[in-house]
C-alpha cells in the first residue's frame, strides 16, 4: 500500500454540520476500501487566489493515507461526485 495525502476543499456555503458528516464520509470510505487513515488537518475557511464556481472561499480539509492505488482511483471518483466538494487534489506521498 502507498502513502498519499488528500486535500480538498468543501463550498463554504455548505453547513457545519454537512461540512463534519463530508469529512466523516471520506474517512470512513478509506477504511472501508481497506485503507487507513493516519491523519486529518482541518485548515478552515480560507480565502482563494481566484473565483472557483463563482465561489471566493472554501473549507480545507487534509487528509493523509495508506491505501490501495485501486482505492486511490474510488476516493478521487467520489470526491469529484460529491456537490459539496469544489476541488481535490491526491498526491502520492
Amino acid at each position: 500500500m502507498d502513502k498519499y495525502e488528500i486535500l480538498y476543499i468543501i463550498r463554504s456555503a455548505v453547513d457545519d454540520e454537512l461540512k463534519t458528516k463530508t469529512v466523516e464520509k471520506f474517512e470512513a470510505l478509506v477504511g472501508t476500501l481497506g485503507g487507513t487513515v493516519e491523519s486529518i488537518e482541518k485548515w478552515g475557511l480560507k480565502r482563494f487566489a481566484y473565483e472557483i464556481d463563482k465561489q471566493t472561499e472554501g473549507y480545507y480539509v487534509l487528509m493523509n493515507v495508506e491505501c490501495t492505488i485501486d482505492a486511490q482511483i474510488e476516493i478521487d471518483r467520489q470526491m469529484r461526485n460529491d456537490e459539496s466538494v469544489i476541488r481535490q487534489m491526491i498526491i502520492r506521498k
